[in-house]
C-alpha cells in the first residue's frame, strides 16, 4: 500500500526518506564537462538573473579525459531566454551545449549580470592572470575582453557588477595575497590594486555588490587559523573607501566546550532587493584542535536582524555510521549560496553528503542539493528539502539564482545550477576517473516548503498533512471543519480537491505533490503551501 509522507528537515545519518524522492521541479541539462573540480573554497555566483531578459549561467568546461593539463579548459556560458522560454545553446550531445567564453585556456572565476544593460560579465583565470569578458548583448554569447597593461591582474578572480555598472574584482596573487581592483564604466584601465589584510593564504574569498546602491562586500575565510576565522570589508561608495577588516564572530552553533569553526567552503555574501546584506556560512565543530566534518551546520547572518545569526540547517551523522569519506575540501554540508524568490522569500541552497550512498569506484560519499526558505528575512528557516534524487550521481557546487523574477518555466520558481558528477571523487584531484558530467539548471517551485517537523506517526502537522496509511488527513489552522484545498502535482496541475478530514490518495502515482489551502489561494498566502511525497 502507498503511504503519504511529509518530507522534512534535519538529516540524521543517511536521508531516510530520500530514496523515494524524485528531482523537484524542472531539470534542464544545459551543458557538460569532464572538469569536475569547480572551486577550492566557498560557493560563488555562477547563476544570475536579468529580469527583463533571462538567466545567465557559466561553469568550468573541458572535454579532456587524461592528464592534468586540460588544454581545452574554458569557461562555458548558456542563457535562458524569457522571451522564448528556451536555452540559447542546447545540443543533443550535452557536452557541446553552451558557448566558450574565452579564446585562451581559462578556468575558475564566476559570473554576474550588469543591472543596467542586462549583459553577462564573466571572470576566469588564464596563464596565471585574471581575465574578464562582457557579452555584447543579453544572451548574445559574443564577448568583448578587458585587458590592461598598466597592472598585473592576479589569479582566481571573482567579480560583482554594481548598481552603476562598475566591475568589482577580488583576486589573489601567486603568493596567496588577497587583492581588490575595479573597472569603472567608460574607463579603459583598472584601478590600482589594493592589498587586503589579513590575507587568507588560500583562495577562499568572495564578493557581492548591491544592484540598488554603491554597497560592496568582500568576504574571506582564514584556513590557516585554528579555529578558522571569517572576515569581511564593506564599502558604501562603490569602492572609493572601505571599512577596516572586520572579523566575523561565529554563531554559537555547538555549545559546551566545542568550538565553532568556519570552513574553507564558507562565506557567501549577497545584497537583497531591499539593499540588505546577507552572508551564509557553513560551520564545523572543533574539539581539541581537531575539526570534524559532522555535524555540519548552515547559518545565515544579517546585520539588520536581531539576533544577527540564525541557524538554517543541521546535517549530522555518527562517525561509525559514515560509510565513506566526503573527499577533498568538503564537510558534511557545505558551499551554501543565497538568493530571493519571486515570492519575496529568501532561499539558501547547499550541497550535502549522504552517509550511506557510496561510490564504489572511489569510496567517496555522493552528495545531493538541498534548499531551505525564509519568509521573514532570515529570522527563521523552513526545514531543508533534498531537491535532487538519491542516485548514482554526486550533485556538487550549487549556485542559487540571485533573484528570480519573471520568466522561468512558471512565474513561481527559483533556479539552482550545479554539477552532476558521474563518479563521486574528483578527476581533477586524482580521486576518480574522467567522466562526462552534466551541468544542470533546476527550476524549483516556490515557496518550496514550510511545514513543521513530523515527530510521531499520525501526528497532525501544522497547516498541512498527516501520515495515515494511504489517506491524506487535511487540516488547516487547527480547524478541520474549515479546511479546504487542492493537491497539486510537481508541474502545478490540480490532481485532487481536498476536503476536511480524510482524503483517499491510494490511487496516486508515487512522486512529489503540493498541498495548497483554498484560503491561501484566494489571499495569495504563499507560506501555506506544503510539500508531500507519495511512496509505495
Amino acid at each position: 500500500m502507498r503511504r503519504l509522507a511529509l518530507f522534512f528537515g534535519v538529516l540524521v545519518c543517511a536521508v531516510a526518506l530520500a530514496s523515494a524522492q524524485d528531482y523537484i521541479g524542472r531539470v534542464d541539462t544545459i551543458g557538460g564537462t569532464t572538469y569536475d573540480w569547480w572551486r577550492n573554497g566557498c560557493a560563488v555566483k555562477s547563476l544570475a538573473n536579468s529580469p527583463q531578459f533571462g538567466v545567465h549561467t557559466a561553469w568550468v568546461y573541458s572535454t579532456s579525459t587524461s592528464g592534468t593539463t586540460f588544454p581545452d579548459r574554458n569557461v562555458r556560458y548558456n542563457f535562458y531566454d524569457f522571451a522564448t522560454r528556451t536555452w540559447n545553446w542546447l545540443d543533443p550531445d550535452y557536452m557541446q551545449s553552451g558557448v566558450s567564453v574565452f579564446t585562451d585556456r581559462t578556468g575558475y572565476g564566476n559570473l554576474d549580470a550588469d543591472p543596467g544593460t542586462g549583459v553577462a560579465v564573466i571572470a576566469g583565470t588564464g596563464g596565471g592572470n585574471s581575465m574578464l569578458a562582457r557579452d555584447v548583448a543579453p544572451g548574445a554569447g559574443i564577448f568583448d575582453y578587458a585587458s590592461d597593461s598598466t597592472i598585473e591582474l592576479s589569479q582566481w578572480p571573482l567579480i560583482a557588477v554594481g548598481q552603476n555598472g562598475t566591475i568589482h574584482v577580488l583576486m589573489m596573487s601567486a603568493g596567496y595575497v588577497l587583492e581588490y581592483t575595479r573597472l569603472l564604466p567608460g574607463n579603459p584601465h583598472f584601478d590600482s590594486v589594493r592589498v587586503i589584510e589579513p590575507s587568507p593564504g588560500f583562495p577562499t574569498h568572495n564578493i557581492a555588490a548591491s544592484k540598488l546602491s554603491g554597497k560592496v562586500c568582500l568576504t574571506w575565510e582564514m584556513s590557516t587559523d585554528v579555529p578558522e576565522d571569517g572576515y569581511m570589508q564593506t564599502s558604501t561608495d562603490n569602492g572609493d573607501s572601505w571599512t577596516e577588516s572586520q572579523q566575523f564572530l561565529p554563531p554559537d552553533a555547538f555549545g559546551g566546550d566545542t568550538v565553532t569553526s568556519f570552513h574553507i567552503t564558507s562565506l557567501y555574501p549577497w545584497y537583497d532587493y531591499e539593499d540588505r546584506l546577507h552572508v551564509v556560512a557553513n560551520v564545523s565543530p572543533m574539539v581539541h584542535d581537531t575539526t570534524y566534518v559532522a555535524p555540519s551546520q548552515i547559518w545565515h547572518w544579517c546585520p539588520d536582524n536581531t539576533p544577527q545569526w540564525s541557524r538554517v540547517h543541521v546535517a549530522t551523522c555518527r562517525p561509525e555510521h559514515m560509510q565513506a569519506n566526503v573527499g577533498y575540501n568538503a564537510t558534511y554540508a557545505d558551499r551554501p549560496s543565497i538568493g530571493e524568490g519571486n515570492d519575496g522569500q529568501l532561499y539558501v541552497a547547499w550541497e550535502q553528503f549522504d552517509s550511506s550512498n557510496v561510490e564504489p569506484l572511489t569510496s567517496r560519499l555522493r552528495a545531493g542539493i538541498w534548499v531551505s526558505g525564509s519568509p521573514d528575512n532570515g529570522l527563521s528557516w523552513t526545514p531543508g528539502v533534498l531537491v535532487t534524487e538519491r542516485n548514482t550521481f554526486s550533485h556538487r557546487f550549487p549556485s542559487i539564482v540571485d533573484r528570480m523574477v519573471s520568466g522561468g518555466p512558471s512565474e513561481d520558481t527559483i533556479c539552482v545550477q550545479y554539477l552532476m558528477d558521474s563518479v563521486a571523487g574528483f578527476f581533477v584531484q586524482n580521486e576518480g576517473p574522467a567522466t562526462s558530467n552534466p551541468v544542470i539548471c533546476q527550476f524549483i517551485p516556490s515557496p518550496l516548503v514550510g511545514a513543521s517537523e513530523v515527530t510521531s506517526y499520525g501526528l497532525r502537522v501544522a497547516s498541512s498533512a498527516t501520515i495515515v496509511r494511504g489517506v491524506l488527513v487535511f487540516e488547516a489552522r487547527g480547524e478541520r471543519r474549515e479546511a479546504r484545498g487542492e493537491l497539486l502535482d510537481i508541474s502545478g496541475r490540480k490532481v485532487l480537491n481536498l476536503q476536511p478530514g480524510a482524503n483517499d490518495v491510494s490511487d496516486l502515482a508515487p512522486g512529489v505533490y503540493f498541498v495548497r489551502e483554498a484560503q491561501a489561494q484566494a489571499q495569495d498566502q504563499a507560506q501555506a503551501i506544503r510539500k508531500v511525497v507519495v511512496t509505495r
